[in-house]
């Protein structure tokens, strides 16, 4: 059976992406071996569940650290993308709260695990922030708009940057949309696939035909309620950023539409208002042109669609983790048919309100 170049361009995606792979747990002990020979660093390792790195608190004497070893087949250079970002803000923006890379003894902020088969594995060291993250709270607006405030600064600070595989496939990256429609056959329910094709048409009408000319630059790209620490009683609120593992160049309005995308449908009697609060903090700082900003509420649910699809076809692949993975997208579909039965035009006058400081 053959497939077609857009079956064959997902796959590729998705495999460049790490959706692929396995997953292979690396050795503690290992890890602990590494962290004292280069870091000279010992304690005690608790592994952490995420997506695909292999993932440690490390507990020492006076403190933490989180320690990531990334799989088998994540580029080198796309990890070196990740790290140079986060040195890039420790420089050019020491004052926003960014995770920052702890270097080995030697002066290195890495150090490469070469495995039996030739494959390789980064693994890093960073400062563990502690607190709550924001998926833990329940913020009002102007708590929102703080952390749109953050966004907005970071990306205001990494306007400049660059790097080799800043141009990396990305699934995640709203900017592949368009592209996916293929995983609309991975979802069981007729309803869902319906409310997914209708984004499609809604993308493919108002964001495709702009792509190339949409203000571009490297963007955080999953600035989400659990990459974002906060404290309540704190007047900044937002008191860490962690987590740079999609960092992408791609276009600057994807950037708040990832937040917004999961801010959508908490509040059913207003399935947008959370994501406006957020959309108007971030332009407070990174004002969006005025020609893109129409195009922002059709890239949030564009990515709440692609969460949504992705997190079906993982299920499928690998039903084994089907529990898990489903249960970190349960209200996506309910909160994505929410958000469809609101005026777009409305959502657009809002942000455009807002932009101009009305509340």
């Amino acid at each position: 059976m053959t497939t077609s170049p857009a079956e064959n361009h997902t796959q590729r995606l998705l495999e460049e992406s790490g959706l692929t792979s396995s997953r292979e747990p690396i050795d503690v002990m290992l890890v602990s071996i590494l962290l004292e020979e280069h870091y000279r660093l010992t304690g005690r390792l608790g592994r952490l569940a995420t997506e695909k790195d292999d993932t440690f608190r490390l507990s020492t004497d006076p403190r933490n650290y989180l320690v990531k070893v990334s799989p088998p087949d994540e580029a080198e250079a796309v990890v070196a993308l990740q790290t140079a970002a986060m040195r890039y803000l420790e420089t050019a923006a020491a004052h926003l709260p960014v995770q920052r890379v702890k270097l080995t003894a030697d002066g290195d902020d890495h150090v490469t695990i070469r495995l039996n088969d030739g494959r390789t594995r980064i693994l890093r060291v960073f400062d563990f922030v502690e607190g709550q993250v924001l998926a833990d709270t329940n913020p009002d607006a102007e708590r929102l708009a703080r952390a749109g405030e953050m966004l907005g600064l970071i990306d205001v600070a990494l306007r400049p940057f660059t790097h080799p595989a800043d141009r990396r496939g990305l699934a995640w990256d709203i900017r592949h949309f368009h592209q996916l429609t293929e995983l609309v056959e991975h979802t069981p329910s007729a309803e869902h696939r319906q409310l997914a094709q209708s984004v499609f048409r809604l993308f493919g009408e108002n964001v495709t035909p702009r792509l190339s000319d949409l203000e571009a630059q490297v963007i955080h790209g999953d600035f989400s309620p659990y990459n974002i620490v906060v404290d309540p009683k704190s007047d900044h609120f937002v008191t860490g950023v962690i987590d740079f593992g999609d960092t992408v160049r791609s276009a600057v309005i994807f950037d708040p539409a990832v937040s917004m995308a999961n801010l959508l449908g908490r509040t059913p009697d207003h399935p947008w208002r959370d994501a406006c609060a957020f959309a108007a903090g971030y332009q407070r700082k990174r004002p969006i042109r005025a020609s893109e900003l129409p195009l922002l509420p059709v890239a949030a649910l564009a990515r709440l669609t692609l969460r949504a699809l992705i997190t079906n076809w993982r299920a499928e692949r690998a039903p084994e983790r089907r529990e898990y993975l489903l249960g970190h997208a349960k209200n996506d579909w309910t909160n994505l048919e929410r958000s469809l039965t609101v005026s777009l035009d409305d959502v657009v006058a809002h942000l455009r309100d807002t932009r101009h400081g009305h509340s």
